[in-house]
């Protein structure tokens, strides 16, 4: 049996090697440096990497690189030896502190939405020191920030940062009003469940449309798809399993807290959650969790698919972002305790974030939009596109009868009972689940449902941590000027739930019925990601990050212009994709088909046999052949007629409201087709095929 303990973070230059490895007052000058903030001098910084390069090299590396995350939405790093050469020819292993603290990678290449021309080439990678280094594949890990020459983000981290220093500062002004002089610091910490499909790596590469877009751009149903619910929560199979049991190991290598696996809804479908750990820190991990998912069933003879909605017809993958809010004390700020009525510390929290979830609507659609996420919100097994919270009944009774200034009495059933006697009695949680929610509170968090499987979680936490930093800024302008702090206190929770009580739903999500309630609530149904991507430059959005230094003004229109770039560079690459498959596979498919077919009727014909099915079967096949050919020439046209348009907003509305239409009208033809023709010209993979690949 494996020594996990002592497995676990084995390749992470964690707390426990710094302490054992660096002298001590570098140790506490570098503490002092992650717990506080203050600058790291470079005399500390050249010890630390003599240090980590020591331990490093000991461990197998040869390389280190400054590992950080662009806005491709995934990471990047440059790799650099430690060797350098010495006066006899020969060379030493060096790591200097200035190399640990700042790189210099090109950042002419990366995606910066106008912030840096081609010939700018300048950029900083900059030492995340609140994030652990890890040894990946033989190379020292260094996380870090990117920004460009001029000081602009680049990257997720640094705007993330921004935002964690914001909340920590709100919150913490809150605190000292109820009279807390303990806490010194407040953080956000976040447990990201991940779901992912994974199908034979065979079978994969017969599908160009996976290859290329990550997605299946056709696909008949097949005869079993996720009706019995007989692979959620199913044995595993002995492929996934080795997989998943190789998957723990090596994030427990890297300190990363993966905790649950299981079978998922669709077939080959599966979900990996992990304990919470600090945002900043839970950022980094899921990142390498995607990686290593990638990396790690590639060696088992499988693909790990991380895109929203790979198949059609069945659960797309999401991920799950479980927010929620502490002091460094270990207190958590949604824990509603025992008499959640009377925890005015609480209530207040919680209001903040009502209120921000209610004023900040559009924001958190944003922080989940995105061509692949289209075809997931609103889908049996993600919400709506229309932002609302769940918060069950016990809450939204306490919040009622604060709101009405009436009394509450407490129903809470301390003991759930089953019934029969032989089964331990367990406590009752205080909510239900409401698994159409997109926002609920789960007990003491808030589970963020609207993101999609591939998506980095920087972008919905840094949304996240902002506006409840705002919201409780404007509390604590209110309440540090008051003279009767209990008084002012209880009318701030109660107005602000009179005020922002719409965004609660605790119903079904997945109703016609709801969609018509949030519209007479007034609440936004931003149904696509084009709708929804120019709300981000609103003025009372740029206001609100530029007043927490979290965005400056031209950081946040060039995220917004890398967001329609991304829009429709994907749908241009589906559509490409398609136009070459069909022309190539599935064109050639049908005519090799009908030439069978018309050569077995002609024969018949020859032989005086009138009774020919085969001759409806072609008639079809040739009827729905013209219509593929017709709506390839749609697509084409469609593409064709995109190079004319110059503004970035007309294009991406241009590419919803054409390319990919047609994309959807060929793919109407194409599934048909795929009902029609024999598995002998059929070449392509099926959707029975893809989902029950993996034994």
């Amino acid at each position: 049996m494996k020594d996990i303990p002592n497995m676990f973070g084995s390749q992470v230059f964690n707390d426990t090697v710094m302490k054992a490895r660096l002298p001590k007052d570098t140790y506490k000058a570098l503490k002092k440096t992650i717990e506080q903030g203050t600058h790291l001098e470079l005399d500390v910084a050249n010890v630390v990497a003599n240090a980590m390069k020591d331990w490093a090299t000991e461990n197998g590396a040869t390389h280190f690189t400054h590992w950080f995350q662009p806005m491709t939405g995934i990471t990047a790093e440059k790799h650099d030896s430690f060797i350098s050469p010495s006066n006899d020819g020969k060379i030493i292993m060096e790591f200097s502190g200035k190399e640990l603290v700042r790189g210099e990678p090109d950042a002419s290449s990366f995606p910066s939405g106008g912030l840096r021309a081609t010939f700018e080439a300048r950029g900083y990678t900059v030492w995340d020191t609140t994030s652990y280094a890890f040894i990946k594949d033989g190379t020292l890990c260094i996380p870090t920030a990117f920004c460009s020459y001029s000081g602009e983000a680049l990257d997720k981290k640094t705007p993330l940062l921004r935002s964690m220093q914001a909340i920590d500062k709100q919150a913490m002004r809150i605190l000292k009003l109820f009279g807390n002089t303990t806490a010194k610091r407040v953080i956000t910490t976040v447990g990201p469940e991940q779901e992912y499909f994974l199908v034979d790596k065979e079978v994969y590469l017969k599908r160009p449309d996976l290859v290329n877009c990550g997605r299946t751009l056709f696909g008949a149903r097949p005869p079993k798809g996720q009706e019995l619910d007989d692979h959620y929560f199913g044995n595993l199979k002995p492929r996934v399993s080795a997989f998943m049991k190789e998957l723990d190991e090596e994030l427990w290598k890297l300190g990363i807290l993966a905790k649950t696996k299981h079978n998922e809804v669709a077939p080959a479908q599966h979900e990996l959650a992990p304990i919470f750990t600090t945002t900043n820190i839970a950022t980094d991990h899921n990142q390498l969790t995607m990686e290593l998912m990638k990396s790690i069933a590639n060696s088992h003879g499988l693909v790990c698919l991380l895109h929203e909605k790979p198949f059609a017809g069945v659960n797309g993958s999401g991920k799950h972002n479980n927010w929620s809010i502490s002091t460094d004390t270990g207190v958590n700020l949604l824990e509603p305790g025992d008499t959640p009525f009377e925890n005015a510390q609480f209530l207040l929290f919680l209001v903040a974030v009502i209120k921000a979830v209610d004023d900040y609507q559009d924001l958190l659609r944003v922080s989940v939009a995105s061509a692949g996420n289209d075809h997931r919100l609103g889908a049996n097994e993600a919400p709506p596109a229309i932002v609302s919270m769940f918060l069950g009944d016990e809450l939204t009774e306490i919040l009622e009868a604060i709101e009405t200034d009436s009394s509450y009495k407490n129903k809470r059933k301390h003991q759930m009972e089953i019934g029969a006697t032989v089964l331990p009695h367990f406590p009752k949680d205080t909510t239900d689940r409401n698994r159409t929610s997109p926002f609920a509170f789960t007990g003491n968090k808030f589970e963020f449902r609207m993101l999609g499987s591939n998506f980095s979680i920087a972008g919905p936490n840094i949304v996240l941590n902002s506006i409840v930093a705002e919201v409780l800024s404007q509390f604590a302008d209110k309440l540090e000027k008051s003279n009767n702090f209990k008084s002012d206190l209880d009318a701030l929770i109660q107005s602000t739930m009179k005020q922002h009580k719409r965004i609660i739903f605790n119903g079904n999500n997945y109703s016609d019925e709801w969609v018509t309630e949030a519209e007479e609530r007034g609440l936004l149904n931003l149904k696509n990601t084009v709708e929804t991507l120019p709300t981000f430059i609103l003025p009372k959005n740029v206001e609100m990050f530029c007043k927490h230094n979290v965005f400056t003004e031209a950081e946040m229109h060039s995220r917004y212009e890398i967001l329609l770039e991304n829009y429709v560079k994907t749908i241009h690459i589906e559509a490409l994709t398609l136009i070459d498959l069909v022309k190539k596979e599935i064109l050639p498919s049908s005519i090799s088909y009908q030439n069978e077919l018309i050569t077995l009727i002609t024969g018949k014909k020859s032989c005086g046999i009138e009774e020919q099915p085969e001759l409806n079967i072609a008639k079809k096949l040739a009827k729905s052949t013209t219509c593929l050919y017709k709506e390839l020439e749609e697509l084409e046209a469609a593409v064709l007629n995109a190079k004319l348009i110059n503004d970035s907003l007309e294009l991406a509305k241009y590419y919803h409201d054409f390319v990919f239409l047609a994309i959807t009208q060929l793919r109407i033809v194409i599934d048909e087709l795929e009902t029609m023709i024999s598995k002998k010209h059929w070449g392509l993979p099926t959707y029975a095929e893809l989902l029950y690949s993996v034994n």
